[in-house]
């Protein structure tokens, strides 16, 4: 009885811990109120008619049969012009994910773990352009890409893209923290070359900060709006800079616009979920790896 008395008042809670539990609940409520059902509507919105959309329940489900039409008439926009902005993003964004790779980790490697002349200059450098935003960049990269005669051409948003300052900074705090120095000392030992130790032994073990560094790079590129507007045209522009010529054919947004295609809000929410599905399904198979990407550097080893 006495074990029992003392659990029921360790059960009590006090009135300060209810006003707490309550907050938390209100707080809950409302980030699911802010984040949550803008996700449901726009995931309901491809079922419906335009109709449909701005006068039923705006969480209601409208049919299958309407979600295969507006999937139709996205596709058919522009001779399937959609199709062929999802394969430029998809394009640019793997191109740049490979040469970053190939940039981003031997630099974040050798700043971390090779003494050589001029490696803190290199490091603070880094950081001082990690730091800088991207918006403030996109003039400079613009006319130095003019001058080189790329605009206009896919390499103009590659080669941009393919340079990861933060990529490089993920990469020099993971061999500086996760990586011991005693087992490479020891492949040197053993006679192997700079090159056949980060190869051989420091590359197997950056497999979760290599998933990090791609993931947010790819991420980047992908969700990238500014630069390509500015150097790509035509059926080069990636489905970023597409969405806003869909949304320019929307007469909710644009009641001026003249054009003889008209694009409804239930096909444009279906193109804007479509343009962030790679990103999802990227992110549900690679979690593991970037969870353990994130937390590998926290402790030295």
């Amino acid at each position: 009885m006495t074990d029992l008395a003392t659990r029921r008042r360790h059960r009590t809670l006090t009135p300060g811990q209810w006003i707490g539990r309550a907050l938390v609940a209100v707080v809950l409520i409302v980030f699911a109120v802010f984040f949550v059902l803008p996700i449901v509507w726009l995931l309901l919105a491809p079922t419906k008619t335009n109709n449909q959309l701005l006068l039923d329940n705006p969480l209601s489900f409208g049919s299958f049969q309407q979600l295969a039409a507006n999937w139709h008439e996205l596709f058919n926009f522009g001779s399937g012009v959609f199709t062929t902005w999802l394969g430029n993003s998809a394009y640019y964004s793997f191109a740049a994910l490979v040469l970053t790779l190939i940039v981003s980790i031997p630099a974040g490697y050798a700043l971390a773990l090779v003494e050589f002349k001029g490696r803190r200059i290199l490091l603070v450098t880094t950081l001082i352009v990690m730091l800088i935003p991207n918006t403030a960049l996109v003039l400079p990269i613009f006319l130095e890409l003019s001058a080189f005669r790329l605009i206009g051409s896919p390499l103009a948003v590659i080669l941009p893209f393919s340079f990861f300052p933060f990529g490089v900074y993920l990469t020099y705090i993971y061999f500086s923290t996760a990586v011991s120095r005693d087992l490479l000392n020891a492949a040197r030992i053993d006679g192997a070359g700079e090159l056949r130790v980060f190869a051989q032994v420091a590359m197997p073990l950056a497999t979760p900060v290599i998933a990090l560094v791609g993931f947010f790079n790819f991420v980047g590129n992908w969700n990238n709006y500014f630069l390509p507007f500015l150097v790509v045209g035509g059926d080069k522009i990636p489905v970023q800079v597409g969405l806003s010529n869909l949304l320019a054919n929307v007469p909710a947004f644009n009641p001026t616009t003249a054009t003889s295609i008209v694009i409804q809000l239930p096909t444009l929410a279906l193109a804007t979920l479509l343009s962030v599905a790679p990103i999802l399904l990227i992110f549900l198979f690679a979690q593991r790896f970037l969870v353990e990407g994130m937390t590998a550097g926290g402790t030295k080893e």
